[in-house]
């Protein structure tokens, strides 16, 4: 996997959830900032499921298929679901919905640094 950008997702996708957690705590709605921000992550997750697949398809490594592309793939469905509920919803609870999306991205990019790294 390609480090930096993982690094790079994962303190962008923070500071979307810190963002959006100063938003539910103040009672707004989610603004422009914060949808940039989650925008530009997923943008980075596309460009990390292409060299992902890329690099799994041109590896030795003893990486689980199935696991690796299923956290690839899912890392890219949450943060719309996440950004289409926030924006539905219109009381603090989807700035929180999108402040829980943002904090599994981390997790899941640090689970695929993981198994990369086996």
């Amino acid at each position: 996997m390609f480090a930096p950008l993982t690094w790079f997702l994962v303190a962008l996708a923070l500071l979307a959830m810190v963002y959006a957690v100063v938003l539910a705590a103040r009672d707004k709605r989610i603004d422009w900032t914060v949808l940039g921000a989650v925008g530009v992550v997923e943008v980075g997750l596309i460009a990390q499921l292409v060299i992902g697949i890329v690099q799994y398809a041109g590896t030795d490594r003893d990486v689980s298929g199935p696991f690796f592309i299923g956290y690839l793939i899912g890392s890219l469905i949450i943060l719309p679901i996440g950004a289409f509920w926030a924006l539905a919803e219109s009381s603090r609870w989807g700035a929180g919905a999108l402040a829980i999306a943002c904090l599994v991205i981390p997790i899941l990019e640090l689970r695929l640094h993981d198994l990369w790294a086996v």
